[in-house]
């Protein structure tokens, strides 16, 4: 870090120290004892503008408050059938680790349905996992190598997408806006695999918006991805859709054992248990879904999505028909 970067970070805790206890409080749990590491996040976010990143930190530590985040660990989705039908159509998963230590986690971009449960029951799942992997699987983490560890990579499989996508894209926009800004800077790199002619389509008009440090982050791989991925991770760790050459992704493709995204996964097994052994300790277990406020997006990626919606459209529009078949 530069001399410039040193001095941004010193700035923003100064103005940190000065914010309620309430404030203070939920930011422990965010940074979980790793106060600079936070802070330069959030100042990447905001390009290292110091008063915006102040801004943007605690505007979401508000949003924590307001919407009892430090507590949705306590909050188990019962019952389990239909955090299991959660699973089954919300598919993401922590496959393994990188060499230097970072979570993998693989997200089922294009068979993902969010159509077994309301769209709040699928946002706190999805804030659940983000809690879990930053109080529990990083700090672990961190333990283990004596280093900070406060991030992760994703594998992005983009098998099964359709035209169809576009009716999900209210609920992908959603949980996108409560990463963007309330998890900013947790992803070191996105790798997209198994990418079918819409995404490229999408991707060529999308990719000239985004800033240059975000288009860093985005590695477009052949295939699935599998030779480029041992690179950085073992073959154990690959997600169960990258470990063979052209057999494409499917959740029913390979054991409940290998397959990540399902809960009789290890990885979901100790999140429900975590959750659950959390939930127990409390004299009352909050029933039904949490009814989080989804922050509105920022402006540049409102126009992402509309951009995104029109070069859906009109592929649509190109193959006759936007019913949903495979482009």
């Amino acid at each position: 870090m530069g001399a410039a970067s040193d001095d941004a970070v010193k700035q923003l805790a100064l103005l940190m120290d000065q914010v309620e206890a309430p404030l203070r409080r939920t930011f422990q749990n965010v940074h979980q004892g790793y106060p600079k590491e936070t802070l330069l996040r959030f100042l990447k976010a905001r390009e290292w503008n110091v008063s915006k990143a102040h801004k943007m930190l605690v505007d979401s530590l508000n949003w924590r408050i307001q919407n009892e985040i430090d507590t949705v660990l306590e909050r188990p989705i019962v019952p389990v059938d239909l955090y299991r039908s959660i699973r089954d159509s919300q598919l993401v998963g922590l496959s393994g680790y990188t060499k230097e230590g970072l979570p993998v986690f693989a997200v089922g971009v294009g068979q993902s349905t969010y159509d077994k449960a309301s769209v709040h029951y699928y946002v706190q799942s999805h804030i659940q996992i983000n809690e879990y992997r930053d109080r529990v699987i990083l700090p672990m983490l961190t333990e283990k190598f004596g280093r900070p560890v406060t991030t992760c990579v994703k594998v992005l499989d983009m098998t099964g997408l359709k035209l169809s996508a576009l009716s999900q894209m209210k609920m992908l926009t959603s949980i996108s806006t409560v990463d963007d800004l309330n998890y900013p800077e947790k992803t070191e790199t996105y790798y997209v695999v198994n990418v079918p002619y819409i995404f490229s389509a999408c991707w060529k008009v999308v990719k000239p918006l985004l800033q240059e440090r975000t288009k860093k982050k985005v590695k477009v791989l052949h295939g699935c991805g599998r030779d480029e991925l041992l690179k950085i991770m073992d073959y154990s760790s690959l997600p169960h859709f990258c470990r063979r050459e052209g057999s494409g992704s499917s959740k029913h493709s390979s054991t409940d054992a290998d397959d990540c995204y399902s809960l009789d996964h290890p990885f979901h097994k100790e999140l429900y248990g975590h959750i659950e052994e959390l939930a127990s300790c409390k004299e009352l277990i909050k029933m039904g879904s949490l009814h989080v406020s989804i922050p509105e997006p920022d402006p540049d990626d409102a126009k992402i999505v509309e951009v995104i919606q029109a070069e859906f459209q009109k592929i649509g529009e190109q193959n006759g028909s936007a019913n949903g078949h495979k482009v």
